[in-house]
């Protein structure tokens, strides 16, 4: 059994670990154990966390579970797992089996909603309703950061740039990224030490490496051909001042996915759950009322 980490009280929170392809994965659960599921994903280089204000008031009504995907938060960093695409989308349907659970309201922000995308693709009966939050989704970045995610990619696969790459400032680089949300007082430092303090270790850095080796930056049509096929309910809400993600992505979702329905925030980048939480627990609150076809 996990210990709860600092930040992590939503009150009845239930920390507990699940194995998933043979490594530890560390959730977190609030509200009625049999109440209807909602899953919460976590983004790139977040945990749990960063649902933080969505949790309390949606587990007044809702089982609400928030892991950390492997490799991130508490959870194992197991450098013998592949974390390519697909089997990303594959080891989310192993989580659900190890939650017990046949189908769940499933979120995703950022690399999370690009696994939920996925995953509701290609397992349809076991998604009751999607909420996509300023995600590559099918899509991919814009042009500074596909660069830079395309040579992360790089150091990762390469042998020979992969030791020296071992040496690179992480925390500092992530540090740096996520000073505007710290200034605008929207993310506080204890929270940003445990999203990017695991990088400094040797272990941390070597993992971040393996992670990126799999990763693939450029767009993924199968997803975009497969987008009028989502039959759930769906949510798409987004910042539209994301550095990292064109609202276009966020237009197209909603235009091409038969149920969508877009929440467009204006004052708000890409940490939308953070900038703008009570817009979001609005937009999950809307999503979750929807009827589904099994009624």
């Amino acid at each position: 059994m996990t210990t709860q980490r600092p930040g992590s009280t939503y009150g009845q929170t239930r920390p507990r670990t699940v194995t998933v392809d043979g490594a530890r994965l560390a959730c977190w659960e609030s509200g009625p154990p049999d109440a209807e599921p909602v899953l919460l994903l976590h983004g790139y280089p977040a945990d749990h966390r960063s649902w933080r204000h969505q949790v309390p008031p949606l587990s007044a009504r809702y089982r609400v579970i928030t892991p950390d995907l492997l490799g991130w938060g508490a959870s194992d960093r197991p450098l013998h797992l592949s974390f390519d695409y697909d089997t990303e989308v594959a080891r989310l349907g192993r989580l659900l089996d190890a939650l017990e659970l046949d189908s769940v309201n499933l979120a995703g922000h950022d690399y999370g909603g690009f696994l939920a995308l996925g995953f509701t693709e290609n397992h349809p009966g076991r998604v009751r309703r999607l909420a996509l939050l300023n995600s590559r989704a099918h899509a991919t970045f814009t042009r500074r950061w596909y660069a830079v995610f395309s040579l992360l990619g790089l150091l990762g696969r390469n042998p020979l740039l992969r030791r020296p790459a071992l040496h690179l400032p992480y925390v500092a680089l992530h540090r740096r990224s996520f000073a505007p949300l710290v200034r605008a007082g929207h993310l506080d430092a204890h929270l940003l030490d445990g999203y990017v303090d695991w990088m400094a270790t040797p272990e941390g850095r070597r993992w971040l490496l393996h992670y990126f080796g799999d990763y693939r930056t450029p767009a993924r049509p199968e997803l975009r051909r497969r987008l009028r096929d989502i039959i759930c309910p769906t949510a798409v809400v987004w910042g539209r001042a994301d550095p990292y993600l064109s609202p276009a992505i966020a237009a197209e979702l909603a235009g091409t996915v038969p149920r969508a329905e877009l929440t467009m925030l204006d004052d708000a980048g890409h940490w939308v759950m953070d900038e703008r939480p009570a817009a979001v627990t609005r937009a999950l609150g809307r999503l979750l009322e929807r009827t589904t076809a099994s009624g």
